[in-house]
């Protein structure tokens, strides 16, 4: 009778077990946010959602954007959460996005989130160009300390700046754009032109720039503040410069596939990227977040983030994105990283 009683009990666990793992959703998630970040961001919205696990496909901008453009007729992905918002305006303009209106929209600021209603997308951060200014090897090399980026153009640092290729990194896009829509396109593709000699070479990463100027292989890594910050509290002998003539941004932003075959979990997690408790999350990296009243200044970033960022008119810079490319990639593609 004993025996019988515990089998039973045995078998009821069982089935218990079984049902908590059928009821386990997996998301395949696409993403752009930074490796380090990954486990906290998976870790607090599963710990608020234990029955949906998150997979991550994490890669630059311009390779995940690439990538889901190319999985248009057969989509892998249930949601995109931290990509670009421009990315994710070419997306919307193929068709790949589900209209959804996450709970607690009306907290997000206006010029965050998609006008469409309701919205594609929902942005998250900002994300802001910024030079990393190695101070030792600018010490060694009686190098000035550049304010503008018009100073990156001045002969004496000549192989001395490390650039994000803005066909693979979203960083190095938000750069480009911002200096066309700037100082106009002839001016823009002109002052290229002169930084391209300074240029040593251009990576496939926005964060390499700076961690390489961290190193000392570079005087200078444009990148952005969040990497900066980073680098600087982990030691590196490094200034973050925001440039006084304005900063290329874009957002980081979520959405969700149309192609979801789990539209339910995927509408949570949306719901969670647009709350508080992941603008509070945000914020650790981020002086800009979707959500007012969060948002606080970086530890190691001198200067109002949010004031200094400049023109961008979004739906100009995803509409010309291979058009530009195309240009950039012709002038200057030489000096480009090997792909690996």
């Amino acid at each position: 009778m004993l025996y019988r009683s515990f089998a039973a009990g045995v078998a009821l666990a069982a089935m218990a077990f079984a049902n908590v793992a059928q009821a386990q959703t997996e998301l395949t998630v696409y993403t752009a946010i930074e490796a380090d970040q990954l486990a906290e961001y998976k870790a607090a919205f599963e710990k608020d959602n234990p029955d949906i696990t998150i997979n991550w496909v994490r890669d630059s901008t311009g390779v995940v954007t690439a990538k889901l453009l190319a999985e248009k007729a057969a989509p892998v992905a249930d949601v995109v959460w931290g990509l670009a918002a421009t990315s994710l305006m070419l997306l919307d303009s193929e068709g790949m996005l589900m209209p959804y209106a996450p709970k607690g929209l009306d907290q997000i600021k206006p010029n965050m989130r998609d006008a469409a209603n309701p919205p594609k997308w929902v942005g998250m951060d900002v994300w802001a160009s910024a030079m990393c200014f190695n101070t030792a090897e600018a010490e060694a090399k009686s190098l000035p300390r550049p304010a503008t980026w018009a100073d990156l153009a001045k002969p004496e640092y000549k192989g001395m700046v490390g650039m994000p290729n803005p066909a693979s990194s979203g960083t190095g896009y938000l750069m480009v754009s911002y200096w066309l829509q700037s100082m106009g396109e002839d001016a823009g593709w002109a002052y290229m032109d002169k930084l391209h000699e300074n240029i040593a070479a251009y990576t496939h990463s926005g964060s390499k720039p700076c961690r390489q100027a961290g190193a000392g292989e570079y005087a200078i890594g444009l990148s952005f503040e969040y990497r900066g910050n980073k680098t600087k509290a982990d030691g590196a002998p490094i200034d973050v410069i925001l440039p006084t003539d304005g900063l290329g941004w874009d957002m980081e932003a979520t959405a969700i596939l149309a192609a979801t075959d789990t539209p339910e979990a995927a509408q949570r997690l949306a719901d969670w990227a647009a709350s508080p408790t992941a603008n509070a999350i945000y914020a650790k990296g981020y002086a800009v977040v979707a959500i007012p009243g969060i948002q606080k200044p970086l530890e190691f970033v001198e200067g109002d983030v949010e004031a200094l960022l400049g023109k961008n008119d979004f739906t100009w810079a995803a509409t010309n994105r291979d058009r530009i490319l195309a240009e950039w990639s012709k002038r200057y593609d030489s000096k480009s990283e090997p792909k690996t």
